[in-house]
């Protein structure tokens, strides 16, 4: 009877990496190195045991090539890599495979504009939100970040290559990638057939067309573990000339149908002017601005006195509508006509950010004393800092949500946010929704009825991507400290997915877990994933089980809580 090899340890693997890398990158093997790679927002007690900080494109390519010889060097090992590993809610900076070498690409961080008239950029895995913002800034180019919520240290790279979304007028990141270049298990580096049969030497034609020519398979570099990315070229938007942002606030729970119908109207009628539109509901808005009334400790829902009293005090209504109008001044000023037109009659209130009511709020806060009027001056800090990430400058405006139930640290805007290293308990159920009213409220019945049931404050946001689409983006907020807290919100999590796939309310992203036990290997797409994935990485060596369901022989226990 033989038995599997044992795997080595890491101290094997780190001497063989250090024959083979250049000075340039960094070996973290200790306890105290390897520390903030342990830290992570689900739950999950997963240990990183050995974390290579590359420096160089070459250096990852030698570690690739090191795990493609195992059978030569009888040392096998997978890598992991990661952009900034601040995937908050979704995995952080964890892996899939608990050997995996993590290779953390966030010294990878540079920014080159191919041409500032097109406002085409290619940047690196490192390039956070804020490093694209300040190059913007110090060149003097008018373009916006595609920013996110997720704060201004989080890679744009990762996010692209991860699907995501903004409230920006790209509001599909990827979408405004036009290509990517990285490098296959082998090492082998590849880019596009344009790139390849460009004689010009400038090597620029290839990134102003996403397509290319004959297959398109930049697709399979995103949500998958094919390749290691190690540049995407993105187009970004032009500053426009005017900017307008619209809050249509619904006083009566029984207006959200009213509410979906004039998004749906706003985004058919205004599309090319409008951007990604949200509807937020009482309690997410809540959230946002008052604390929390039971305590960052509790592991308690809002009682609906409290959310009542809490909504008087802050002024929130039942549900908000919160979108952007861009362009010129002329073009903007008559989609605003037209939202005005669109929306009166049925609103309670019409608030839009260059009005002179905001204008003078602004002004009355300059000159008050900062003590006086405080819920005020928190709530038009909120709309500021909402109005910054619509304009493509990146914030924490939307980060202390993950401290709401975080009874150790409070979020200060004065210092930078990390929800992982601070020990906040987040996790997100992002599935996608018709955009119809009554599957709409469905799903709200659906979320307010599984929620509470856990402890788990129900808070709905809807981003509309299109007139005809929506994600809504349930965060899962929790004490990290309280192991009880935490076994409740997965098995909330694991209920929201397991009954909304019932409804064809499918997630359009997953974290680690939800990969391992929802994907099936046997189902044709993912037989199709598998054979590319046996053709480009037969020997499994690039982050095995990411978005890659493993033979139920092969599957592993992931450890999230």
């Amino acid at each position: 009877m033989t038995t599997a090899p044992e795997k080595p340890d890491s101290a094997t693997i780190a001497n063989l990496l250090k024959q083979k890398l250049s000075t340039n990158s960094q070996i973290l093997l200790t306890a105290a190195e390897l520390a903030p790679y342990q830290l992570n927002c689900e739950g999950a007690t997963a240990q990183a045991k050995l974390v290579v900080r590359i420096g160089t494109i070459r250096d990852i390519a030698a570690v690739l090539e090191l795990a493609s010889a195992h059978q030569t060097t009888k040392v096998p090992f997978s890598v992991h890599p990661i952009s900034t590993g601040r995937n908050w809610g979704y995995a952080s900076a964890r892996a899939n495979e608990p050997n995996a070498v993590i290779l953390d690409l966030s010294r990878l961080n540079n920014i080159s504009c191919d041409d500032e008239t097109l406002g085409i950029f290619t940047v690196e895995p490192g390039v956070t939100q804020q490093d694209l913002r300040d190059y913007l800034n110090q060149k003097k180019l008018k373009f916006m970040v595609p920013v996110t919520g997720a704060g201004p240290s989080c890679s744009i790279l990762g996010n692209a290559l991860e699907r995501g979304y903004g409230i920006t007028p790209y509001t599909d990141h990827f979408a405004a990638v036009n290509s990517i270049r990285g490098l296959l298990a082998d090492g082998t580096a590849f880019r596009s057939a344009v790139a390849e049969l460009d004689k010009s030497g400038n090597d620029f034609i290839d990134k102003t067309y996403k397509y290319g020519l004959g297959p398109y398979l930049d697709g399979l570099w995103t949500q998958s573990n094919l390749a290691v990315v190690t540049e995407i070229s993105l187009r970004l938007k032009a500053e426009p000339e005017a900017f307008s942002a619209f809050y249509l606030q619904f006083a009566s729970e029984h207006q959200f149908e009213q509410a979906q119908q004039l998004v749906f109207t706003i985004l058919q009628k205004l599309e090319g002017v409008v951007g990604s539109v949200n509807i937020m509901d009482q309690r997410r808005v809540t959230a946002m601005m008052a604390p929390n009334p039971n305590g960052p400790a509790a592991h308690q829902v809002m009682t609906d006195q409290q959310v009542v009293t809490l909504a008087e005090d802050y002024d929130i209504p039942a549900w908000t509508i919160a979108g952007t109008l861009y362009g010129q001044k002329s073009v903007v000023k008559a989609a605003k006509a037209e939202v005005k037109r669109f929306a009166a009659g049925q609103c309670s209130k019409m608030i839009f950010s260059d009005s002179w009511l905001i204008n003078i709020g602004r002004k009355v806060m300059q000159l008050l004393p900062s003590g006086l009027l405080r819920k005020q001056r928190k709530m038009l800090s909120s709309l500021d800092g909402g109005i910054e990430i619509m304009r493509g400058y990146p914030n924490q405006i939307a980060l202390p949500l993950a401290y709401w139930r975080n009874p150790a640290i409070q979020p200060a805007k004065e210092r930078a946010l990390n929800p992982a290293a601070d020990g906040c308990g987040l996790l997100w159920y992002a599935p996608l929704v018709p955009m119809r009213s009554e599957a709409m409220r469905r799903f709200i019945g659906h979320v307010r009825a599984v929620c509470p049931k856990y402890g788990i404050e129900p808070m709905i946001t809807f981003t509309s991507l299109k007139h005809d689409m929506v994600d809504s983006t349930i965060p899962i907020v929790f004490n990290l400290a309280d192991p009880a807290a935490v076994t409740q919100a997965h098995a909330c999590l694991e209920e929201l997915v397991s009954a909304g796939l019932t409804q064809g309310w499918v997630p359009y992203r997953l974290n680690l877990a939800q990969q391992a036990n929802l994907l099936e290997p046997g189902t044709s797409f993912w037989q199709i994933s598998s054979k590319i994935k046996q053709a480009l990485d037969p020997d499994n060596i690039i982050s095995p089980g990411r978005y890659q369901p493993r033979p139920l022989s092969a599957k592993v226990q992931l450890p999230e809580a």
